[in-house]
């Protein structure tokens, strides 16, 4: 980006397929089903002027948080981690204390878009370790769709202090054109001070042979107007956005959409807001 000095990637990821368990891998995302790792994002961060990144888990395993914060010591482009720990366990304290102890844990996510239950997040196992995750000042990612978000209401009200941000937007309908039951609960979400948003992972949700920016945008303009740049941050969503699309076309089309903003709200949606969020 030709106006701003620093841009940072809040939502990325790292994988070896033999290490680690990784249920959602089918045959459906193909390209996905092989090993990512920093040589591959480096060069790509390199070509498109980005600074820091936030890698952020892809499976529910504390052995996998460990692996990718020993990656952030060699790597130095990662700002920070988003990994995971059992939240119901009775040991959840420990996890994070354990964790918390490494500087570039930064907050925990677990794919709740793979609970049976979607009250995953309001049971009361879950708020008490979201409450452990809170008193430490972590953050919490909610990987999340539009049927959670009435939970994430709850959460964000039960946990006034924690800070938590939705990925993907909530993952609306893209590729159906389907607007309004997302957009009634996103801005209801958006009113809790204490709520976040990534604009990452639209790509993924249109029609990955087809999607035009022009799909993109009216998702877009309402987390603009509901969260605000304040609380808005750039994210790659590399290399599951390959699915759809480059690093450099994901990153294009947040450029283009984002087009209508003065140079400090850029600057806030493209490094600020993750720089805050994240304690980079």
């Amino acid at each position: 980006m030709e106006n701003d000095p620093l841009i940072v990637d809040s939502h990325q990821h790292f994988w070896e397929v033999g290490r680690f368990d990784y249920p959602w891998m089918s045959p459906e995302v193909e390209v996905l089903c092989h090993d990512y790792l920093p040589p591959a994002l480096a060069s790509v961060l390199n070509r498109n002027g980005v600074d820091k990144t936030i890698v952020v888990q892809a499976s529910n395993s504390l052995e996998e948080t460990r692996w990718l914060l020993s990656l952030s010591e060699h790597n130095a482009f990662i700002g920070g981690v988003v990994g995971w720990v059992d939240l119901q366990s009775a040991d959840v304290a420990q996890q994070l204390d354990q964790f918390a102890a490494h500087p570039k844990f930064k907050g925990v996510r677990h794919l709740v878009e793979s609970e049976p239950a979607d009250d995953w997040l309001t049971q009361q196992n879950t708020l008490n370790g979201l409450r452990e995750l809170s008193s430490r000042g972590l953050s919490y990612d909610l990987l999340v769709h539009t049927r959670h978000l009435e939970h994430v209401k709850k959460v964000a009200d039960e946990c006034p202090e924690l800070h938590l941000v939705v990925d993907h937007l909530a993952k609306p309908p893209v590729a159906r054109a389907e607007i309004d039951e997302w957009t009634r609960e996103i801005k209801e979400i958006a009113s809790r001070p204490n709520v976040w948003c990534k604009l990452s992972g639209l790509v993924t949700e249109a029609d990955w042979a087809n999607w035009r920016v022009e799909d993109l945008q009216p998702y877009v303009e309402k987390v603009l107007e509901y969260f605000g740049p304040a609380r808005m941050m750039f994210g790659s969503d590399w290399p599951v956005c390959l699915l759809a699309a480059s690093y450099d076309q994901v990153l294009e089309s947040f450029e283009i959409l984002l087009a209508g903003l003065n140079e400090k709200d850029r600057r806030r949606v493209f490094s600020e807001s993750a720089i805050e969020f994240y304690r980079i």
